[in-house]
């Protein structure tokens, strides 16, 4: 989350039932394609396991910030703090932009779940609608939290409803239910204010939306729980992300002072099980779960993503990753702290640069890490050895401006069927290629659906990338994470 300027301190019909039509076809764009005739020349430094195949640059609708990304079939779904883009990646080397649908409110964290999509808004609206204006956040009729879309036609994407939520969403995380009839989006929103009628401190909670999967239009928050109950650590006031491994029942928090771990046996009733906190952690922004659920890493976003903390004095401790091993007891799990990884390539004082957000590379029985750094680029990661995390690849541009400080650079990286897609804030989408021997059973790995922030299990096949129907997540310290993960069968979502 990049410090941007923004008018606050802080950062029932039955089945799809369409609302504000015509103000989504305002913001609908028709299709237009990269330039797939001209031979891409990439304007970046790699290292030689790393190939920049494509870009496609931003357009004049999408001028605001670049943010997160999430995946169905052969579609990347790209956020913007004015809404989204449905890029066709069926030939990763020659993505083509289907749709773009204006609809601002930023910071458009997106999810997708079949033909829906999870929208987060986090600057106040004066309505729900896609065409609403901007509103001050002590306006107490305005609007912040999630809008749902119908994306089952990529090429004109359709507005279902919106939910409030308390402080907005900055991030959301999708949880499917166990009933095979609900799913569930926890909001993540922070930075409470008196003077905000929807966002009264002390705001340590967190808002659970569940969605009857034959009725979104019906969705509604059904909780708001308190995580910290006797208050979190100085400076906590709600959580920047959560990652959720529902095959495992767990999910981690971002929640900036304190990184919890959560049991979701019960996704609309989580329950907080572990709290870490470290004296070098400024913000803790995100977190990801090994494949066997046995560590979990969280990203220290130093200086808000605006600052240059990629150098020599700010060091290799701070506004880095920090990797723990769980152990204990499924009712009583105990994170412990292994190591940090920080990108070894200083940066330009004038280039932003912190841990941002990343997914594994999904190779059975490795822990393989790609990362967004802002300006530091992309960084692939072996953390094998916890204790001793290192770089095995990189991406990285020259600075946006070499005379003062220019926010932009990557804000997500993630693996996706084969390439790494990389959103990046200023100049659009990215496409690398990773040839490494260590990686090519990650080529087997194909899923239908990937949000980074709702964790498959994944196995060599075609899929969801789930690995099996075992349910429960047993004793993760003792079991491990190394071993290929076996061929039963994936499990399925809906």
């Amino acid at each position: 989350m990049p410090l941007i300027p923004q008018p606050r301190v802080r950062r029932g019909a039955a089945g799809l039932a369409l609302a504000s039509t015509a103000a989504l076809i305002a913001g609908l764009l028709g299709p237009a394609a990269a330039a797939a005739d001209e031979e891409f020349v990439s304007d970046a430094m790699t290292s030689e396991n790393v190939t920049h195949v494509a870009n496609v640059p931003k357009t004049e609708v999408m001028s605001s910030y670049n943010s997160d990304l999430a995946f169905t079939g052969d579609y990347v779904i790209g956020g913007n703090y004015n809404g989204f883009v449905v890029y066709d990646v069926s030939e990763p080397e020659s993505p083509e932009i289907v749709s773009e649908v204006l609809c601002p409110g930023g910071q458009g964290d997106v999810s997708v779940s079949g033909d829906l999509l999870y929208f987060s808004v986090d600057y106040a609206r004066a309505g729900t609608e896609c065409g609403a204006p901007a509103t001050s956040t002590t306006n107490p009729e305005g609007f912040e939290g999630i809008r749902i879309f119908d994306i089952s036609d990529k090429a004109a994407p359709q507005y279902v409803t919106a939910v409030r939520t308390d402080c907005g969403s900055h991030t959301n995380t999708l949880v499917p239910g166990k009933d095979g009839e609900h799913e569930y989006v926890y909001v993540s929103s922070y930075s409470p204010n008196a003077a905000y009628p929807n966002c009264q401190p002390p705001h340590d909670a967190i808002s659970i939306i569940e969605v009857p999967l034959d009725d979104p239009a019906s969705a509604q928050v059904i909780d708001t729980p308190v995580l910290f109950p006797e208050g979190g650590n100085s400076g906590t006031s709600g959580c920047h992300d959560i990652t959720a491994f529902p095959s495992e029942d767990i999910a981690a928090g971002a929640c900036m002072g304190d990184g919890v771990l959560m049991d979701i046996s019960d996704p609309a009733a989580p329950v907080v099980t572990d709290v870490v906190r470290d004296e070098n952690f400024a913000f803790w922004h995100s977190a990801t779960f090994t494949n066997r659920g046995g560590t979990v890493m969280f990203t220290d976003e130093l200086g808000g993503g605006g600052g240059a903390t990629c150098n020599e004095e700010i060091g290799s401790e701070r506004g880095a990753n920090a990797i723990y091993t769980i152990g204990g007891s499924d009712e009583d799990p105990q994170m412990s702290f292994e190591g940090y990884y920080k990108i070894p390539r200083h940066q330009a004082d004038t280039e932003n640069c912190v841990a941002h957000n990343g997914s594994l590379i999904p190779v059975p029985g490795g822990d393989f890490f790609v990362q967004s750094w802002y300006q530091g680029g992309v960084s692939v990661m072996d953390f094998n050895d916890p204790t001793d995390a290192t770089e095995i690849g990189y991406f990285d541009r020259d600075p946006i401006n070499e005379d003062r400080l220019v926010l932009g650079g990557s804000w997500s990286a993630y693996y996706y069927n084969g390439y790494v897609y990389s959103s990046d804030i200023t100049r659009g989408l990215d496409v690398l290629r990773i040839d490494e021997p260590r990686f090519n059973v990650a080529e087997r790995v194909f899923m239908d659906e990937f949000n980074p922030q709702s964790q498959p299990v994944y196995r060599p096949g075609r899929g969801r990338g789930d690995c099996d129907d075992r349910g429960g997540h047993g004793n993760r310290h003792d079991r491990g994470d190394r071993g290929d993960c076996d061929d039963r069968g994936g499990r399925g979502r809906h």
